[in-house]
C-alpha cells in the first residue's frame, strides 16, 4: 500500500508539472509572435507526452496488480522469502540465479501460461535484470489477455 500511495503523490506531481507546462505553452501561443508560437508548439509535447507516459504506466501497473491478485488466489504468487540474502537485503546472487533457472525450467514446460511468465519476470527481478524483467511481464499480460 506505501508504494501505491508513493506512486499517487508523484504522479500528482507530475500532473502539477504537466498543466504548468501547458501553461506556459499556452503563455507562449498568445505572444503572437512566430517565435513564441514554435516554441509555445515545442513545449506543449511535453505535457502531451508526459500525460501519455503517466496512463500507459499506470495501465501497465493496475494490469499488473490484477494478475499478481489473481495468482495470491491460486496460491501461486512467487515466494522468495526462504532464499538466502546480502547484508544489504537483496538476494544472494547464487541463490537467485539458482532461483531464476528453476523458474525457466518451468516456463519451458508452460510456455503459453502466463502465469509462468509472471514468475520469469520476477525472478528476472530479484536476479537485477530490470529490462528484462519488464519485458517478460509485459508478455505474461499479453497472454493473460488472451486467456
Amino acid at each position: 500500500m506505501r508504494a501505491r500511495n508513493l506512486a499517487l503523490v508523484l504522479t500528482a506531481a507530475l500532473v502539477l508539472y504537466i498543466v504548468m507546462l501547458a501553461d506556459r505553452a499556452i503563455a507562449l501561443f498568445r505572444s503572437g509572435e512566430t517565435s513564441g508560437i514554435l516554441l509555445g508548439v515545442g513545449v506543449m509535447v511535453l505535457p502531451v507526452l508526459g500525460a501519455w507516459m503517466i496512463v500507459a504506466t499506470w495501465r501497465s501497473g493496475t494490469r499488473i496488480q490484477r494478475l499478481a491478485r489473481s495468482l495470491e488466489a491460486e496460491g501461486g504468487l512467487p515466494d522468495v522469502e526462504d532464499l538466502p540474502r546480502m547484508p544489504s537485503g537483496r538476494v544472494d546472487r547464487k541463490a537467485a540465479d539458482a532461483w531464476f533457472d528453476e523458474r525457466k525450467a518451468e516456463l519451458e514446460a508452460h510456455p503459453d501460461d502466463w502465469r509462468y511468465w509472471y514468475r520469469l519476470a520476477y525472478a528476472y527481478d530479484i536476479a537485477g535484470d530490470r529490462k528484462r524483467a519488464r519485458d517478460t511481464m509485459r508478455r505474461a499480460v499479453e497472454l493473460a489477455k488472451t486467456a
